[in-house]
């Protein structure tokens, strides 16, 4: 069947948005036998259609694209993330959601599914990528992505957090330094890994993993990474960025949010009218396991801590399946959520995370 999306709003038939609807059916081929075997395999979408990265790429996000990242443990169960970058088109967005779903039904249902947002990944989708994230400005059609010639690159890319380190590119200049966090100066043939004053070990530890993943991937090995301490600049720094002026002390470190309530809502989801309704059948967990019926589709609403559960009973109607994700991209409207600060979970019936089940008195 071919959905019909609005690339306004992202709904599917959507009255308000009719004239700008447009048919999108993922083509057929994109995803060979071999996804059913153990492994970690990224797509790009480029042009409404997958592209399999090769691993040197993996772990490198451009923030104008939309990836799919499967993590298949063979018996042991499969991860399906869409990862959606913060300057990714709508087009590329809609495109993701729908090759997910191919790939999903190729996998015959069985995936867990997760749309993740560039910057609010979960620890499950980092800890895919031990050797660190970094996020690359351009897209597909970006200029960004002409291939440089090793001798010409020049990219800063800051490394900041405690529990999920992330690399992000920033503005070639020392203003974008701070004593509190380390940095990667990329010269290509030469990879400088400098550290702030003031930085956590966390940092400290993750910037020489992604100095070894930047030299590794994208220069194939043949690079060399120098180590520099505040104060302590190689002559090549400084010869890209000139003399290094009085850095701004490091910024206090938000305080560490209080546990997020654990108060959550379950709604039953159906179509047997002709059209998708919800209907709340508990507003305060823990839930009765007995209240999820395999001939339905639940959303379990977590959103005051971020997350929203889509859990699809084995019985439910294809269709129903099918728009899962829909189902959560209206609920996350209707609420008044961030879209792209709200993570989604897809889960099928038997695939429960121990995440979902803890909202759940006695699972069995």
């Amino acid at each position: 069947m071919t959905a019909f999306v609005c690339l306004l709003c992202l709904d599917v038939l959507c009255p308000t948005h009719s004239p700008s609807m447009l048919p999108f059916k993922a083509a057929p081929g994109q995803f060979s036998p071999e996804v059913r075997e153990p492994g970690l395999r990224v797509w790009r979408v480029e042009k409404m259609k997958a592209v399999q990265l090769d691993s040197s790429e993996v772990g490198a996000f451009y923030n104008g694209d939309s990836y799919l990242v499967l993590e298949n443990r063979g018996e042991q169960g499969a991860d399906l993330h869409m990862w959606i970058g913060e300057k990714s088109s709508r087009d590329e967005q809609v495109a993701c959601a729908m090759l997910a779903t191919q790939l999903d039904n190729f996998l015959g249902g069985d995936p867990i599914q997760h749309r993740q947002v560039q910057g609010y990944e979960s620890p499950e989708f980092m800890a895919l990528f031990p050797r660190g994230v970094s996020y690359k400005e351009g897209g597909i059609e970006s200029g960004f992505r002409r291939p440089q010639d090793s001798g010409t690159v020049q990219r800063l890319y800051q490394i900041k957090g405690k529990r999920n380190i992330r690399a992000k590119e920033v503005e070639l200049s020392w203003n974008s330094f701070n004593k509190g966090d380390c940095f990667i100066l990329d010269l290509g043939e030469i990879i400088v890994s400098w550290i702030g004053s003031q930085a956590n070990i966390f940092e400290k530890q993750k910037v020489r993993e992604i100095a070894s993943l930047i030299r590794d991937t994208d220069r194939h090995g043949k690079a060399r990474i120098v180590d520099a301490n505040e104060g302590e600049e190689p002559e090549e720094m400084i010869k890209v960025l000139g003399q290094m002026p009085v850095l701004a002390e490091s910024t206090p470190e938000e305080d560490s949010k209080a546990d997020a309530s654990n108060s959550a809502s379950l709604y039953k989801v159906s179509d047997a009218t002709g059209s998708m309704t919800l209907t709340k059948v508990s507003e305060k967990s823990p839930f009765s396991q007995e209240l999820l019926l395999r001939d339905d589709c639940f959303i379990l609403d977590n959103g005051a801590n971020g997350k929203v559960f889509v859990w699809k009973g084995n019985g439910a109607n294809a269709e129903e399946k099918r728009e899962a994700l829909q189902m959560a991209d209206n609920f996350i409207k209707k609420m008044n959520y961030p879209r792209m600060k709200t993570q989604v979970e897809i889960l099928p019936q038997g695939k429960e995370t121990i995440i979902f089940k803890q909202f759940f008195k006695n699972w069995k």
